[in-house]
């Protein structure tokens, strides 16, 4: 299988081949898999004021017709599935393996979508709570918001995509997409099919820009909501600019996963060790700390440099490939400097640590101190950290000793440890019994502190893209 030789960009629901200017490579070669077309700050304008002319007659489609849109996605995404798995192992160095699992969770994600876009629900409400509102009776309903802009990340180029665009599409938003430089293959497929739908004029445009150009996908107030899924300081950074717009932030994190004496440390080390390297690592709910009962914790310390140990790296395009590279060698190398700073300040590897080129062999480090980068901010690459606890309150208090709070593992059978950590693990959600890495694509999904604002998940972004319109109805007096 082949990429194209080039890909257009989307604006106004309609291919334009405006340029060959964005190299896309192949994160494992290094070598340039094709070119894609990249939209100035014209043709963003352009694609905005079509977003916003969209927004009548697309709040006016009904909801059967909404449904079938998304629909017909999910059958061409069943049909176009090597193709969509093949260009996400290119542009994203994701093992093959992995990037089928992700073209899997796309469908998911619009078939979701397609089935509550018919259950857009309201409420009859009851107002003559005084005497003052007798003959008074009221009913709310959720209206889309309008024109909204999506800026999607490098590591999921489809799935996250997909949950901003199909409930988008659910609720009827026209929107325009900035998908990430290094990764725009995946958002651009799902242009390739959406524009074979009859959505309105201008409900959608993806447009691959410079970093120079994309301030108007943030600052221009024809657009009603932001929803940007990307590292914390730019997610921030946005907020302040994104001036009277609704702002949704999918952020990063630290994961932790706390492991207690009573758990089946084989299923625990199997369950770790996946949560923490798959996808290289690039995940903001990666394990990347690992906070085990000192009881338990040289057994499950065994065990998990046993399992990392026989990952196997290398090529993405192989089958039995875990590990691929890096999104580029410059993320590579910072995390080698990371590691070598844990080593400095006293840490141990345990296993892992050399790099070539992008790649970056499975890293497990342990008594590195809780300041060392590699503990107090987001990896988004394939090292985790070790460490101890005595009590239950001390690994609670370990999990929230961070300043993300995106998701938590808890391996315990103890159900009022369970009760506990879902009442003081301050994180947007806590697994029992798995790994924080764990997302099912129609839960609430998000974080508190520095991991953002607001959730996704497909029934949560709707409600995020809809605002309510009230209605009161009087019944005057009889004469």
């Amino acid at each position: 299988m082949k990429l194209l030789k080039s890909y257009p960009y989307f604006l106004a629901n309609r291919a334009v081949f405006a340029n060959t200017d964005l190299a896309v490579t192949d994160k494992y070669t290094g070598e340039v898999a094709t070119h894609v077309a990249i939209a100035d700050h014209d043709a963003i304008d352009a694609a905005i004021e079509a977003a916003s002319k969209a927004a009548a007659p697309f709040a006016l489609m009904p909801a059967y017709a909404r449904k079938d849109i998304l629909l017909h996605c999910v059958t061409r995404f069943k049909e176009r599935y090597d193709e969509l798995a093949y260009a996400l192992c290119v542009e994203a160095g994701k093992p093959i393996t992995a990037s089928r699992g992700e073209v899997d969770r796309l469908i998911d994600t619009f078939q979701i979508a397609a089935e509550e876009s018919v259950r857009m629900k309201g409420e009859l409400q009851t107002l003559d709570i005084s005497a003052r509102a007798e003959g008074y009776r009221g009913m709310w309903k959720r209206v889309p918001i309008g024109a909204c802009s999506f800026i999607s990340p490098f590591n999921f180029p489809l799935n996250l995509a997909a949950h901003k665009i199909a409930p988008a599409i659910a609720v009827g938003c026209p929107f325009v997409m900035k998908p990430a430089s290094r990764t725009p293959l995946g958002a651009l497929i799902i242009g390739e099919i959406l524009a074979e739908t009859d959505l309105p004029k201008g409900a959608f445009s993806i447009l691959p820009c410079a970093r120079g150009d994309a301030a108007q996908f943030t600052e221009d107030d024809r657009l009603k909501l932001l929803s940007f899924t990307g590292s914390p300081d730019v997610g921030w950074e946005l907020k302040a600019k994104a001036g009277k717009k609704k702002v949704v932030l999918e952020l990063g994190g630290n994961a932790a996963v706390i492991v207690d004496a009573d758990t089946n440390l084989e299923d625990a080390a199997t369950r770790i060790v996946a949560g923490a390297f798959y996808q290289s690592g690039q995940s903001c709910i990666g394990v990347q700390r690992i906070i085990i009962h000192e009881k338990v914790y040289d057994e499950l310390k065994v065990l998990l440099v046993q399992k990392t140990k026989a990952l196997k790296t290398g090529n993405p395009h192989d089958e039995d490939t875990f590990v691929g590279p890096l999104i580029a060698q410059s993320e590579a190398i910072r995390l080698e400097n990371w590691i070598e700073e844990a080593i400095e300040m006293g840490g141990v590897v345990l296993c892992g640590g050399a790099r070539d080129g992008a790649m970056l062999a499975p890293t497990l480090l342990e008594n590195v101190p809780r300041i060392a980068k590699i503990c107090a901010e987001e990896a988004f690459g394939p090292v985790a950290v070790l460490s101890k606890f005595k009590t239950w309150y001390e690994a609670l208090a370990a999990v929230n000793d961070s300043k993300f709070g995106l998701q938590a593992g808890v391996f315990t059978r103890d159900f009022y440890k369970i009760q506990q950590a879902w009442d003081e693990l301050d994180v947007g959600g806590v697994v029992v019994g798995d790994v924080p890495s764990y997302r099912v694509d129609n839960m609430p999904y998000g974080g508190v502190k520095d991991s953002g604002l607001g959730r996704e998940g497909i029934i949560f972004a709707m409600e995020d893209m809809t605002e309510i319109r009230n209605l009161i109805i009087r019944t005057p007096p009889e004469k």
